[in-house]
């Protein structure tokens, strides 16, 4: 398991967690980018600062919501 951060890198997360990136399209619409080609290039860039930033939610509300989903799944 993953301490996740506002430093943690989304494709850490996701090669920890991969089912993740089929899980937050549904919390919020913004996140289907993660299905596209361009999203996929972007991914590896991307840390949870920067998904805040991009979806709007804080940072706390990001690292919750994937705390939740690792901890219900």
């Amino acid at each position: 398991m993953i301490e996740i951060n506002e430093n943690t890198r989304l494709t850490d997360i996701l090669d920890e967690y991969p089912w993740i990136k089929d899980e937050l399209p549904k919390i919020d619409k913004k996140f289907k980018l993660l299905k596209t080609p361009i999203g996929r290039v972007m991914m590896r860039k991307v840390d949870v600062s920067e998904m805040s930033r991009r979806s709007g939610m804080s940072v706390d509300e990001i690292i919750s919501m994937l705390n939740n989903l690792i901890k219900n799944h």
